[in-house]
């Protein structure tokens, strides 16, 4: 005669420290050594614990704005940021260092498997960013035309001034009522990772996400890359192409300094 096992109890839940991924400094920014997949295994646990974190897609362009000024530093600073490598360029000074495994998670492309993943989970989303209201518009009927069934609860596009005390009331307010669990934010860097630092305590949402240019891509306002642009690290060239005179003074200055930095980093890591 043969006895059914005792049924075992199930695997408790991981918690969000525990799935927080590791992270390995590149010019003085930690970048997380994670995938798309890790990384949003560990949002929905940061969602799923009702924590406060901020996930934000780094580019060699954060990481050098990092260096020389203080309020984006102090913003990445914080504990509960996870600083993703958007950037296919901090991939390759990862593997530079040793980190054979390190992956891209860039940050237009996390926000749409996120997106679709949390139509099964049930994750609720809250745009804030977009060029104005009708940009706003048109990417949340983009994304519920990809993602059906996706739960998009509020928006707002802010100004391109500072907000005054009674709007960041208006927004605060909003966000909270609207019962997100993840806030994705797109006004640029560093500005987005600055409004994420302040905002933090007065927002209820677990998930603040920093993504830059996901919402100008996912409303069909701007091109992307070709994927093998983007594999050989030559997106930046593409958007130089496309937006000339907003972005040749950041690529002019800020690309050469990243080489000469992680260059000296290099060095000095073989020599030890």
């Amino acid at each position: 005669m043969t006895f059914a096992s005792d049924p075992q109890p199930a695997a408790a839940p991981q918690t969000a420290d525990a799935l927080r991924p590791p992270a390995r400094t590149v010019v003085g920014m930690p970048l997380a050594l994670t995938d798309y997949e890790r990384t949003m295994d560990w949002m929905d646990a940061v969602v799923a614990d009702r924590d406060k974190a901020i996930v934000t897609a780094a580019a060699v362009h954060l990481v050098m704005v990092a260096r020389e000024d203080p309020a984006t530093r102090a913003a990445l600073d914080d504990p509960r940021v996870l600083a993703v490598p958007d950037g296919q360029p901090l991939v390759w000074a990862l593997k530079a260092l040793g980190q054979t495994d390190a992956s891209r998670v860039y940050g237009p492309d996390l926000m749409a498997r996120y997106l679709e993943r949390s139509t099964r989970s049930g994750v609720r989303h809250y745009l804030y960013g977009g060029r104005n209201q009708g940009a706003l518009v048109q990417l949340v009927n983009e994304l519920r035309r990809r993602f059906p069934g996706v739960q998009i609860v509020g928006g707002y596009s802010p100004p391109f001034r500072p907000l005054t005390p009674e709007e960041e009331a208006f927004v605060v307010e909003d966000i909270n009522r609207s019962g997100a669990d993840v806030v994705w934010v797109g006004t640029g860097q560093p500005k987005q990772e600055q409004w994420m630092a302040a905002f933090r305590e007065r927002l209820d949402a677990p998930v603040l996400a920093g993504v830059g240019a996901a919402f100008d891509f996912h409303a069909g306002l701007v091109p992307q890359a070709p994927p093998w642009m983007q594999a050989s690290g030559l997106e930046w060239m593409y958007r130089l192409c496309q937006e000339p005179r907003r972005l040749w003074r950041r690529y002019a200055r800020y690309n050469p300094l990243f080489v000469a930095a992680f260059a000296r980093q290099l060095a000095a890591e073989r020599r030890r």
